[in-house]
């Protein structure tokens, strides 16, 4: 009998400047397990997406990850000593509790794609 299980779900993340895009990834504690034309396959644990070489502003600016972690404070501290900011301009917003039962915090990446970065409370 064939089942429907399923074994993996991954989301084509644009990016403007692919090789510093993956640099940013790296950094944000991602690894870069293959990357072969345009398309790049980073994860943390059992975690991971697709970084492609493409990119269209208003696609990139609309797009959004949610990354669901176990210490949201962990994380934020992890962006703040990596000075990811700085070194890659990006934006950052401080953690908050959201109404949603969350508390997270909100990380642009150097293409303009906006990630979620939460814990359940």
């Amino acid at each position: 009998m064939k089942t429907r299980a399923t074994v993996e779900i991954k989301a084509f993340v644009p990016a403007k400047d692919f090789e510093l895009s993956k640099r940013f990834y790296q950094d944000l504690g991602f690894t870069l397990a293959s990357t072969s034309d345009g398309v790049a396959y980073l994860h943390h644990g059992n975690c991971s997406f697709l970084l492609q070489a493409f990119y269209e502003r208003v696609h990139a600016e609309n797009f959004m990850m949610h990354l669901l972690v176990e210490d949201v404070d962990a994380w934020w501290q992890h962006v703040v000593d990596a000075d990811l900011c700085a070194r890659y301009g990006v934006r950052l917003v401080p953690p908050a509790v959201q109404p949603w039962r969350m508390r997270d915090f909100v990380l642009f990446d150097p293409s303009g794609v906006l990630w979620r970065i939460a814990q359940n409370i």
